[in-house]
């Protein structure tokens, strides 16, 4: 006989909570309006989105896009959605408008939120979505369909009665899109809401002050939304701007900020650093892709000393946690399983291998996603056996603690040899003169492919025989790039800050011959 939990975990659930537990406490602070919210009125404006969606004629299991910068209207319709039962597809405005009208297609949306910042992306849009019945708009700029605080204001404050269960969908994540168009996969309720541990091994409390300068269309933006309402604490939203960001740090007595290390660097770089009073800030959290030595050994002298790294996939959410406390035991890990979550370490046939030998890591928690929404050919791919294979190569330690030595999918095939590139990325990284780099492999009709460092500079142009000689004097031959190429634009990244080398190689390909 099995039971079943008398209760539900829902998204909705969490503001109506907080709305009760914390109701004059103030809950987010909409920087780029300088607008700011109690969780009692953050909870009445979701009613009344949500019931001003029910009113146009919306109905649980409908298809909703949004499109948004990092402001209050985010959370609103995340939780307003979420409480109605409508599946949101939260947009990248970074993707082309192309690509937002194939995703929305797929997808089925039958009507679109959007900040009117987006207005002359979104007007020829429409255009080509005769299915998009409904549109709502907000902000500054030219109105698309029905006004977003006149539908608030003519609606009810009442908590929608919609019959929801934790396993049904909640909206569409985009993965970070390293690889060509970003994939769809559905998170849940339960996805959401269940082992939300990664942020109080922050040790966070109703005393802290986010601030959320990750994209909310993204998992981990929206991920500090659930975890400060959960929390009861005061979050901060910003659209991420280096003097923008430091100042609201001094300004709001901000207590915990989540970047990349591109973010970090920037912040670095900023002239208002010194003029910043940053004392507030008691943790600073990394994601995305491995921190470089430099950039974290300066964050921790000039920004804040205590220094928080996590590993994970979209599709997984967070896996492992470094703490301080682990950085100083173990400084080369990716830190050690958090609450709930699971990893192995396996071969080629999908045997799990002993600690100290590296191969594909494969993870698992209560986070996970089991499919991508259309992609049969994916899933089977990337979901086997009850685990989600990350395609990253790694090992675990006798104490548990991870080791991440590069992408599966980024190994460069050289005359036979397999090349990891964070290997040699890392050494670069230490190269006088190098602001940021990327390895990738670029055809070569002799050797398959050949290893070629994508290089971006402080100021001057670099010595590129010079680096070379610096890579071979450390590396194996088969290692050593023999091709170094430098460009002035920033690498092309994620919003999780992972390098898009797919478009490096698409750049490069075409005008790099080998001898």
């Amino acid at each position: 006989m099995t039971s079943q939990a008398m209760g539900k975990m829902l998204v909705g659930q969490i503001l109506s909570n907080a709305a009760i537990r914390f109701p004059e406490r103030k809950s987010f602070i909409c920087s780029s309006t300088g607008r700011n919210f109690s969780f009692v009125q953050t909870n009445q404006r979701c009613n009344r989105l949500a019931n001003g969606l029910t009113d146009i004629g919306l109905r649980k299991g409908d298809r909703v896009a949004f499109l948004s910068s990092n402001r209050a209207e985010m959370v609103e319709i995340y939780f307003a959605l979420a409480k109605n039962g409508i599946v949101g597809l939260p947009l990248n405005y970074r993707l082309a408008p192309l690509e937002m009208i194939e995703l929305m297609r797929a997808v089925g949306a039958v009507a679109l939120i959007a900040e009117r910042r987006f207005s002359e992306t979104l007007a020829p849009m429409l255009v080509d979505l005769p299915q998009v019945a409904h549109c709502v708009s907000f902000g500054d700029g030219n109105a698309l369909g029905i006004d977003y605080e006149a539908l608030l204001a003519r609606s009810s404050i009442s908590e929608p009665k919609v019959d929801i269960n934790e396993d049904e969908p909640f909206y569409f994540n985009l993965t970070s899109g390293t690889t060509g168009l970003p994939k769809c996969y559905v998170i849940n309720h339960y996805n959401c809401t269940a082992s939300n541990s990664i942020f109080t091994s922050f040790d966070l409390t109703s005393r802290d002050v986010a601030l959320t300068v990750f994209p909310m269309f993204g998992r981990i933006g929206f991920g500090w939304t659930i975890a400060s309402i959960q929390l009861g604490l005061c979050n901060v939203l910003a659209n991420f701007e280096s003097q923008t960001v430091l100042r609201l740090i001094d300004e709001q007595g901000v207590t915990v900020v989540n970047v990349v290390p591109t973010m970090a660097a920037m912040l670095l770089a900023c002239p208002s650093l010194a003029t910043r009073q940053l004392t507030s800030l008691r943790a600073l959290v990394f994601a995305g892709s491995s921190v470089p030595e430099s950039i974290r050994e300066n964050v921790q002298l000039k920004l804040c000393p205590n220094v928080y790294e996590y590993y994970g996939m979209q599709e997984t959410g967070a896996l492992t946690l470094s703490t301080p406390e682990d950085r100083q035991r173990n400084p080369a890990s990716a830190g050690r399983q958090v609450l709930f979550s699971e990893l192995r370490i396996v071969d080629g046939h999908g045997c799990d291998l002993p600690c100290g030998q590296p191969g594909e890591i494969y993870g698992r928690s209560p986070n996970s996603v089991t499919a991508y929404y259309d992609s049969p050919a994916k899933t089977a791919e990337t979901f086997q056996g009850g685990w989600v294979h990350t395609g990253d190569i790694g090992y675990l330690d006798e104490e548990g603690y991870l080791f991440i030595s590069g992408r599966l999918k980024e190994v460069i095939v050289t005359g036979g040899q397999n090349v990891h590139a964070a290997e040699i990325e890392d050494l670069i990284l230490t190269f006088a003169g190098v602001a940021d780099c990327a390895v990738i492999g670029l055809p070569d009709p002799l050797w398959g492919e050949t290893v070629t460092a994508v290089v971006v500079p402080k100021d001057e142009p670099i010595d590129d025989e010079a680096l070379i000689k610096f890579c071979h004097a450390r590396l194996a031959g088969f290692k050593t790039p023999k091709t170094v190429l430098q460009q002035n634009d920033p690498l092309p990244r994620t919003p999780t800050g992972k390098v898009q080398k797919f478009r490096l190689v698409e750049r490069y390909s075409k005008t790099v011959t080998t001898d």
